[in-house]
């Protein structure tokens, strides 16, 4: 047997090279990818990592705090997701440029905590040992892939948020206009990279072993480089399939006793069988839920980039709910704690 986390941990970093080259690799390969083939990761993984990758979130408190799955532990996820998604959900229809703003917070904040669990799991990442530190990792981790993108293509990062806020009004979008003036993401890219350099340095200087810094160096800037040369659509449907949600996974698979066994035996089928199981019947609530917003909504999808504008939207609206449990499921692991 090998241990659970040392396969979890190859399988990390193997994913996390993989999104990076292929990103790279395609910008290096094709000199202009039209726009619809730049959707395709997004649109490939809805059934595959998107949505499945949260839909466990009525098993994973219980599993790790190592009690039993209960009508009660079921119903306080079911009556978060109703209340906090619904109330979420709202925004979007009476103010969906405050809405976007919102989703790009929250992803940000989201996908930030993501990063911070791995280094620490995955790579023990030791220079990350106190809050401080763990905070200005979560806001360089989940900066990268909101806010490079801002900085180096702001004409699609402001087609995207068009696309999103032109579904609930068309007009709406105009509010979000200043955060694309060059002056605005010129501070942005000034300010976040001095914090990437602060991070690093800081990272170094408390770093007990040279390894596992140079793991989140090395991911930092892979990251940097994958978000400022891989147009926006393409770098965040790759990154959100094969670097958030395989890492958000194999987090919920070490918390689950018959998927860590399959890991440890190297059987890597049946511990993904596992949470198949686990994911569908929440990933088919999922998409209900985005068949009714595409009813709701007051412009009726046309276009391929509607059509992902709307998948988007519903995955704001999961996300916010999404973040509690998983931001519960920090503190039941200790993720925020001192050593």
């Amino acid at each position: 047997m090998t241990d659970p986390k040392r396969r979890a941990r190859r399988l990390s970093l193997g994913f996390g090279v993989l999104t990076v080259v292929s990103g790279l690799a395609t910008v290096a390969a094709v000199d202009s990818l039209p726009l619809v083939y730049q959707y395709l990761p997004l649109v490939a993984t809805v059934l595959l990592f998107g949505l499945p990758h949260g839909a466990v979130d009525h098993l994973v408190l219980p599993r790790a705090r190592r009690d039993p799955v209960t009508p009660r532990s079921m119903a306080f996820v079911g009556l978060l997701y109703l209340v906090v998604g619904a109330s979420y959900a709202v925004v979007w229809f009476v103010t969906p440029a405050t809405a976007f703003a919102l989703f790009i917070l929250v992803t940000l904040l989201h996908w930030g905590q993501g990063d911070v669990y791995a280094l620490l799991e995955f790579v023990d990442a030791s220079h990350l040992e106190t809050r401080t530190a763990r905070i200005l990792a979560l806001v360089v981790r989940g900066g990268l892939p909101m806010l490079v993108p801002l900085v180096a293509f702001p004409d699609q990062y402001a087609f995207v948020a068009e696309s999103l806020v032109g579904l609930f009004d068309p007009n709406a979008a105009a509010a979000l206009e200043p955060a694309f003036e060059p002056a605005v993401r010129m501070t942005v890219g000034t300010g976040f990279g001095a914090l990437i350099a602060l991070s690093l340095a800081f990272g170094y200087h408390r770093a007990d072993a040279l390894e596992p810094w140079l793991i989140d160096a090395g991911e930092t800037l892979g990251l940097v480089a994958f978000f400022a040369l891989v147009p926006p659509i393409l770098a965040i449907g790759l990154y959100f399939a094969l670097w958030h949600s395989v890492r958000h996974i194999l987090r919920t698979l070490l918390v689950d006793d018959g998927a860590l066994e399959a890991l440890a035996d190297g059987a890597y089928g049946t511990a993904t069988a596992r949470f198949a199981r686990d994911a569908t019947p929440l990933t088919a609530g999922a998409l209900v839920i985005l068949g009714g917003l595409a009813l709701l909504v007051p412009q009726t999808p046309a276009t391929v980039p509607d059509a992902v504008a709307l998948y988007l939207v519903c995955i704001a609206v999961l996300t916010v709910p999404h973040v509690v449990v998983v931001t519960l499921l920090d503190l039941e692991q200790g993720v925020w704690s001192q050593p």
